[in-house]
């Protein structure tokens, strides 16, 4: 059997990309390099492994068993240097270094704020924020991208450690011109009757939402259906129907005026933001740095204005 000539560490991490994402074109994006490029490394990687590792059925592209086999090792090895690099980096006493933070939309309206302040703390710090949806937030957390995860709700489907660190208020919101608007002690069953616009299918505030009008036995009427706060928002103050948002999402519309909270049976929902890793990540220095910091923060005072 010829001995096989060892691959570098470019040419292995390029094709568990390729592996993973099941693309070359996509491998590239994700890497910022062309997509010939990474074709041709994969192919010097044949060359030298001696046996094809890609094969195209119709327009998917699938691992060969050899491929299986070098994709498996890839991870093995690039997971491996990762922990080398967490290692080296934790032996340095100094907080510095990069962090990779992914939040849902929602916390947009607080997160920036507290990576600011810790970058102030820590000068040396590189932090990175990547804002998205839960289900684009699940992705990156079963793909192993960044190192924690801020979200309404831990996933039961990883294995996770996740802390609670915030209080998430949530809350009914209309148009502050909305019949509803300031009167007291609306019955759940009357919300059930409005036009609603609720958030995504997996959503934390959706299900939290759906969980307390289960228990009364209820169901909504949904009228409009957007994956980000700020279209819900929008809707809302165009009075095109009642809306469910986390308080921390209103603070410039509850002091114009422009959406009114709304005293309804049930609410206000008391749930807690998490800061998440997966089970088996290894934190770097800096990031279990940011992790404490986030514990220690304590919730900012949240006023529930009602028209």
């Amino acid at each position: 059997m010829a001995k096989i000539i060892p691959p570098t560490v470019q040419q292995l991490r390029l094709f568990e990309a390729v592996a993973r994402r099941g693309s070359i074109t996509r491998a590239a994006e994700e890497v910022n390099l062309t997509q010939p490029t990474v074709s041709m490394q994969v192919k010097a990687l044949e060359g030298k492994v001696g046996m094809a590792l890609t094969e195209q059925v119709g327009k998917a592209l699938h691992l060969t068993h050899a491929g299986e086999e070098v994709a498996a090792a890839a991870r093995d090895v690039l997971e491996r240097l990762a922990d080398m690099e967490t290692a080296l980096s934790d032996m340095q006493s100094e907080v510095a270094g990069p962090i990779s933070v992914a939040v849902v939309s929602t916390a947009r309206y607080f997160l920036p704020q507290l990576l600011g302040r810790f970058k102030r703390a820590y000068p040396k710090v590189e932090p990175r924020l990547q804002i998205t949806n839960r289900e684009t937030l699940l992705q990156r957390m079963e793909e192993n991208r960044d190192d924690l995860y801020i979200m309404g709700q831990p996933p039961e489907e990883h294995a996770v450690i996740a802390e609670p660190f915030r209080e998430n208020i949530i809350v009914p919101v209309a148009w502050a011109h909305h019949p509803l608007a300031g009167k007291k002690n609306i019955p759940l069953a009357r919300i059930a009757e409005e036009n609603v616009i609720r958030r995504e299918v997996g959503s934390g505030t959706r299900k939290a939402v759906e969980r307390l009008f289960q228990e009364r036995g209820l169901s909504r009427r949904t009228h409009m259906e957007f994956d980000d706060s700020e279209a819900i928002k929008q809707g809302v103050i165009s009075g095109l129907g009642i809306g469910f948002l986390s308080i921390h999402a209103l603070r410039l519309e509850l002091a114009s005026g422009e959406i009114a909270v709304l005293d309804v049976e049930g609410f206000p929902l008391h749930r807690r933001w998490y800061a998440a890793h997966r089970k088996e990540k290894r934190l770097t220095g800096a990031a279990r740095t940011f992790l404490e910091y986030l514990l220690q923060d304590s919730d900012l005072e949240v006023g529930l204005h009602k028209n």
